[in-house]
């Protein structure tokens, strides 16, 4: 086939319609592909990358999806206490943005956090009583408290934070490293997710697939979903009567006619689907030994907890995370839902804590015993964090706090990021950042950071624009103060 025709071919023939429709001319297209074929679908990734030598070759990421309350976690303000139950002033407050939640509140008193934090390790680390196992691991960790987002609900936050933009349909970050590193497992995914219940909030906001999804970038690189329970992988298995062999053919015979159908229409995504059937057959292999975890010794449950042997909850997403690593999954994801404490937040964030400290802080001794934490990046935190303020009624032993995207809590550990180090610093209320910010534009600039990217020369052309995790025309810096 000569090149101009398979570049031709690699052209979506909706996205040369769309485009038509939008007044692109075709003598433009043809222009744009004959300078940068690769952009036309020919290829699957972005080469060169990495852009430079990684110090990560894999991302764990442990969403906590709801917005943790970092000031009851990890923001310590002591200060705060002499002024529980007043109101916030003003002047903290100023003309901030808040959810309708709490906009037709009268009052906003001042909540002081009725948990006790100890310094631990080293580096002496404030951390709440909350998360005993996460302190026992601050040497390794970087706690930036200066985080923050424009968003102020959960899913545009969650949107934003994931994809790099409030808007839907853009991908994941899951898929953009996908998409430009690949595996280094043909028998699994690049980009895996897992879901865990927490004991916090019993009606948590949805998480929709399309968080994980790969929006215009070739959908093989979008998140594959592992269920808990006997069946991980929803139609892995094949049906009574239907041999290895048998499921060989029938692939055979349907990568044929899809062949056929690529060389009549060159709609790109005819020759992903092939890919994954293909990759599905492989899956049917090596998904069994992934989840079978009778070759994991009795004291790796025991440093995540019982909850490791409950299929589906986070501490058993938590150990499949590193056996995921292990096995080459460029990234993996774990969503804890829960985390949205509106109200009754005492009682509920201890449930949250208790299903999530262990096995986040037995993850990173899990990976650092075994010499994988110097080349696997891991990333606790939420999409916001929670207000200084009640939402509702303050009583004697009862509160809520509303979403507060302003600033908020998160660590890092491994994969280039220096351990036992503070970033950021709030106010005395913890409610606006008065020192090195940190935007979510810059988290995800230094993740890719981390994994040898320089975010802004990773892109994709997509309607006329270069595409980026990190916006197209905002600004983001790589947090270079925090790199090992």
């Amino acid at each position: 086939m000569e090149p101009k025709e398979k570049i031709a071919r690699g052209l979506n023939r909706r996205q040369l319609l769309t485009g038509a429709a939008h007044s692109v001319g075709l003598a433009a297209v043809a222009t744009l592909l004959r300078n940068d074929p690769l952009r036309a679908g020919e290829r699957d990734r972005l080469p060169p990358l990495p852009h430079f030598a990684p110090k990560a070759t894999r991302v764990i990421s442990l969403f906590q999806s709801g917005g943790p309350s970092h000031l009851d976690l990890f923001d310590y303000k002591p200060g705060l206490a002499r002024y529980h139950g007043a109101e916030l002033p003003d002047s903290v407050r100023g003309t901030q943005r808040i959810t309708g939640m709490t906009v037709n509140q009268f009052s906003f008193p001042v909540v002081s956090p009725p948990f006790g934090f100890m310094r631990h390790g080293e580096c002496g680390r404030w951390i709440s009583d909350l998360l005993p196992h996460t302190a026992s691991i601050v040497d390794d960790i970087c706690v930036i408290k200066s985080v923050n987002t424009e968003a102020i609900n959960h899913d545009p936050a969650i949107t934003y934070i994931q994809t790099g933009t409030q808007q839907i349909g853009k991908p994941s970050i899951g898929s953009w490293i996908s998409y430009g590193l690949g595996s280094d497992n043909k028998d699994l995914p690049a980009y895996v997710v897992m879901i865990s219940q927490g004991s916090g909030q019993l009606d948590p906001q949805p998480l929709f697939s399309r968080l994980w999804g790969s929006g215009f970038l070739p959908s093989n690189h979008q998140g594959v979903k592992l269920y808990g329970g006997r069946e991980p992988v929803l139609y892995l298995t094949d049906s009574p009567g239907i041999g290895r062999r048998t499921r060989r053919q029938m692939l055979d015979r349907l990568a044929m006619l899809n062949q056929r159908s690529f060389e009549k229409v060159g709609d790109p995504e005819i020759q992903t689907r092939i890919s994954q059937y293909e990759m599905a057959f492989r899956m049917q292999s090596s998904i069994p030994g992934l989840i079978d975890l009778n070759d994991e010794p009795e004291s790796v449950f025991e440093m995540y907890g019982p909850d490791s042997r409950r299929p589906g909850s986070f501490a058993a997403n938590a150990l499949l995370a590193r056996r995921l690593a292990e096995r080459g999954v460029r990234f993996v994801q774990l969503f804890h839902r829960g985390w949205d404490q509106h109200q009754n937040l005492p009682e509920q964030i201890r449930g949250q804590c208790f299903d999530t400290d262990r096995a986040s802080a037995a993850l990173v001794k899990d990976l650092k015993q075994r010499g994988m934490l110097d080349d696997t990046l891991v990333i606790w935190g939420g999409e916001f964090g929670r207000t200084t303020y009640s939402q509702g009624l303050l009583t004697g032993d009862n509160y809520g706090r509303d979403h507060h995207g302003r600033c908020f809590t998160i660590w890092m550990a491994g994969g280039g990021i220096r351990g036992g180090v503070e970033y950021g610093e709030t106010d005395d209320f913890c409610y606006n950042i008065v020192r090195d910010p940190v935007h979510i534009r810059d988290l995800n600039a230094t993740i890719l950071h981390c994994l040898g990217i320089e975010h802004d020369r990773f892109t994709f052309q997509h309607q006329g624009l270069d595409e980026r995790l990190t916006g197209v025309v905002e600004k983001a810096r790589v947090v270079s103060e925090i790199l090992a």
